[in-house]
């Protein structure tokens, strides 16, 4: 979800808040989904919505990374000379990654995020908005977690975003108190998320259906998935997931978005400035 109206971002802070060929909700009764594993320490789970979208499959996507086997690589237009704006796909395959999803929601320049953004070697955005959360990896310390969704409601900041070499800030979704922090809105559109659970695993969450995110939240919340923390990343027909596991390739694209993009037919991923991606670690 790319700015594109002065109004459309401005609802997003205040909210503060597929396979190609797709109230708060009550999920007390919905039935546990298999996880299955792509290879050891990956894994993709595909759980039905216990709110139908009005359009789509309703079908919410969690690919579950162990930190232990696979680690994090931030990559950024900006940071190659040519500049060229890619698919999680086409990301995928340039850096040999076996994931990739998108980061957060980007300026109107087509590269630069709309918060902090950073790594060891390239800074894409020095500024640190108010949004409340910081996807860190890239530990400069040992005896730290490997992957780190700090919170500033519960995380001291200025100290541990020193502990990072690469920083991703987005809006929160899920607070490090296990609320659901976003306001309800009439505008729905489709959604990409980064969440971690209570094991430190990383969580890259798909959802092509269009939902409030007040909504979405409240069904994740109620996913037998213990998601402790979680970051929007993108929105509307932006929103991707690419994965490459296990002899099989994965595509989740997003479809629509209230007031962008009404049609549902979206089948072909959008070229993204910055990607999430996710490599094996050397065992």
């Amino acid at each position: 979800m790319k700015i594109l109206t002065t109004f459309r971002f401005t609802s997003l802070l205040v909210c503060t808040a597929v396979i190609l060929c797709g109230g708060a909700a009550d999920s007390a009764d919905a039935p546990a989904q298999p996880w299955r594993e792509l290879e050891p320490g990956l894994a993709l789970v595909e759980i039905p919505a216990t709110q139908k979208s009005e359009s789509g499959d309703s079908i919410i996507r969690i690919l579950r990374i162990d930190p232990e086997r696979f680690s994090l690589r931030l990559l950024n237009a900006s940071a190659d000379p040519d500049g060229k704006l890619l698919t999680a796909r086409q990301w995928s395959e340039q850096y040999d990654l076996v994931a990739a999803i998108n980061t957060s929601m980007y300026q109107t320049d087509y590269r630069t995020s709309v918060s902090l953004m950073k790594t060891k070697t390239h800074v894409n955005n020095p500024h640190l908005s108010k949004d409340k959360t910081i996807l860190a990896f890239d530990p400069l310390k040992p005896g730290i977690p490997m992957v780190k969704i700090i919170d500033r409601e519960c995380d001291d900041l200025n100290v541990q975003m020193k502990w990072y070499g690469s920083l991703v800030q987005s809006i929160r979704m899920i607070s490090c108190r296990g609320r659901n922090v976003w306001k309800q809105q009439p505008e729905k559109w489709s959604t990409a998320a980064v969440g971690m659970d209570d094991r430190g695993n990383v969580l890259f969450i798909h959802v092509r259906s269009p939902y409030s995110t007040h909504d979405l939240i409240n069904m994740l919340l109620g996913l037998p998935v213990p998601i402790r923390r979680a970051m929007y990343t993108e929105g509307g027909p932006e929103a991707q997931l690419f994965i490459r596991s296990g002899g099989k390739q994965h595509e989740f694209v997003g479809s629509r978005e209230t007031g962008y993009r009404e049609v549902s037919d979206t089948s072909r991923a959008r070229p993204i400035p910055n990607a999430i991606g996710v490599m094996r670690r050397n065992h």
